[in-house]
């Protein structure tokens, strides 16, 4: 029965980082025509809107005073920073170097809470942090030959949702997800519309574009669903590395839809950092597995 359940954790995170990806993908493409804050909005609107509806079916909705929450506005911040960078980011550089970059969130959010929240943190998985960052260092090649200043941007990206899921943690754990994800989805709208005139105003969109905006909503929130639903099943030390094949579907992705195949700077920075996070894994399943079990692990809000 364990076993079933690990694989289906496992299936549900792998379905997750295609949705997540195939979204990225999407949304690759529609920065060729309309501006990212366009994307933004629109995605937004429609994101916000079927999250809403299934919050409210799941009766996951509180009253906004819930939002006076300094973590919650944390949260919001890093979320909507991190989606401002990530596709400004990601119209300029390939798909799969945005993501091979991004698979050192694990590392940062690690790091944060030992500064932050004062979590341990052992010298090894310090060692496997530094490891992940230089493999980033690879990918974004600073200073030689191929190095676009837009990889920054992804780097960004890294921090703000580090701080988004750092800030996670402390929001009271009787607040539902959906709710947070609603809430969210309409702060990343909203801040897509107020960056629309800045970054060269509204431009006509078309039939089809409409159509990949929604396609692209419809893909996050699979994305989202399926992640939370991945938490719920099995162990966490067994479901966590399959976040890493969103790598894969980037590198398959980049090379079938836009044409991008990857240099060494990218495979190996890539696998430096993949290699690292899933070292860090590792360890802290080691650590876990060496206390003595208290108490059933605390699950997550709906």
């Amino acid at each position: 029965m364990a076993f079933s359940s690990n694989m289906r954790g496992a299936l549900f995170m792998s379905l997750s980082m295609a949705g997540f990806t195939f979204n990225d993908s999407i949304v690759k493409l529609l920065t060729g025509d309309i501006s990212v804050a366009q994307v933004m909005f629109l995605r937004g609107v429609v994101a916000t809107l079927l999250i809403f509806l299934l919050a409210r079916h799941r009766k996951a909705l509180r009253p906004l005073s819930v939002l006076r929450d300094r973590w919650i506005a944390l949260r919001v911040v890093g979320e909507t920073g991190g989606t401002l960078t990530f596709l400004v980011g990601l119209s300029h550089i390939p798909l799969a170097n945005a993501s091979a970059i991004l698979q050192a969130l694990p590392l940062a959010v690690t790091m944060g809470a030992a500064i932050f929240l004062a979590e341990p943190v052992g010298w090894r998985r310090w060692g496997a942090i530094l490891a992940g960052f230089a493999g980033v260092l690879i990918i974004v090649r600073p200073g030689l030959e191929g190095f676009s200043p837009f990889s920054l941007m992804i780097v960004g990206t890294v921090i703000f949702a580090a701080t988004r899921d750092i800030a996670t943690r402390k929001v009271n754990a009787a607040i539902p997800s959906l709710y947070l994800s609603t809430v969210t989805a309409a702060a990343v709208a909203i801040a897509g519309l107020l960056l629309i005139p800045p970054m060269g105003g509204w431009k006509p969109v078309s039939a089809s574009d409409l159509a990949l905006i929604s396609l692209a909503a419809c893909l996050l929130l699979v994305g989202y669903q399926f992640i939370i639903m991945s938490m719920r099943e099995g162990e966490i030390s067994f479901i966590a590395p399959f976040r890493y094949t969103g790598f894969l579907w980037a590198l398959l992705l980049g090379m079938a839809v836009f044409g991008e195949y990857p240099d060494i700077y990218m495979v190996t920075g890539g696998l430096v950092v993949i290699g690292s996070g899933l070292y860090t894994l590792y360890r802290e399943r080691i650590k876990s597995t060496a206390k003595p079990a208290t108490r059933a692990p605390a699950r997550h809000s709906p």
